[in-house]
């Protein structure tokens, strides 16, 4: 179950921040009013919209606020409760057969492993198994690195279109050099633009491909797990064998752990938990 990712909006909430105060200890609050320019931002945001609606198709662009929310939200993508599920169906499967699983999934919840454990009670052979489950892991690799890739667009163009705001300012100031005076201040404006276009790009944009690229990588190595622990049960490997190759997917801390709870319980092996 994906639960809400406190950390993107607080990583969000604390860059602001400390832009804010930054400017503010350096000069007074009148110093972050002067960094505020809607024409800037404007020609940042608009330049940056303009850029994806060239790269991408319209199909694509629509997905951006659904791909954009999976970066404020959370999954479980650990391991180790899938080592002791796999362990509890390899028991199962010995002692009743696969066909004892089918009624099992009703309880699964994750799509992926229920697909492969239902190919396994079907009969089919290990080799076109893996081969199913790998490439469904593919299209889901494919997918999101489509998904990400708007916001690493975005993340490129955003910088480029702060520079071009800042040119487009240096030109109006220079066309307009008959009051020194008025320097300064219309090169601070036209600087604006390279902010706005910084600010999205490393604050906004990049983070949160970043984030839903590491998302992408846990999902990919938990399905490797399952692969794994699907294959080990359909082929008749033992509990002990199963549980054993599974824990490769385990830190060294969680292996330790697992050894430590089993010679608590006197080497009895691990607990069947219920589906």
């Amino acid at each position: 179950m994906k639960k809400y990712d406190i950390l993107t909006p607080l990583g969000l909430v604390v860059g602001c921040a400390i832009i804010i105060f930054g400017v503010i200890t350096s000069g007074g609050i009148e110093n972050f009013f002067s960094l505020l320019n809607i024409p800037s931002f404007f020609i940042v945001l608009g330049g940056v919209l303009a850029g994806l609606f060239v790269s991408f198709r319209i199909n694509e662009l629509k997905k951006v606020g659904t791909i954009a929310k999976q970066a404020f939200r959370t999954q479980n993508f650990e391991p180790e409760p899938y080592v002791d599920l796999f362990v509890t169906f390899a028991n199962k499967a010995r002692k009743e057969g696969l066909l004892s699983l089918e009624a099992e999934m009703e309880n699964v919840e994750d799509r992926f492993l229920k697909k492969g454990i239902l190919l396994a009670v079907d009969g089919v052979e290990t080799d076109t198994i893996e081969e199913i489950l790998n490439l469904e892991v593919d299209a889901l690799e494919e997918r999101h690195r489509k998904g990400r890739s708007i916001f690493e667009k975005a993340a490129e163009y955003a910088p480029a279109w702060g520079m071009i705001g800042t040119l487009i300012g240096l030109v109006l100031m220079l066309k307009n050099m008959d009051d020194p005076s008025l320097l300064g201040p219309n090169m601070a404006v036209a600087l604006l633009t390279t902010l706005y276009g910084s600010l999205l790009a490393n604050l906004v944009f990049q983070p949160l491909a970043a984030k839903l690229s590491l998302q992408t990588e846990q999902e990919i190595f938990l399905r490797q797990c399952v692969i794994e622990g699907v294959i080990g049960v359909q082929t008749g490997q033992n509990p002990g064998m199963v549980e054993e190759r599974l824990s490769a997917f385990l830190s060294t801390e969680e292996r330790l752990n697992r050894k430590k709870n089993k010679w608590e319980k006197g080497g009895q092996g691990v607990k069947e938990i219920e589906i």
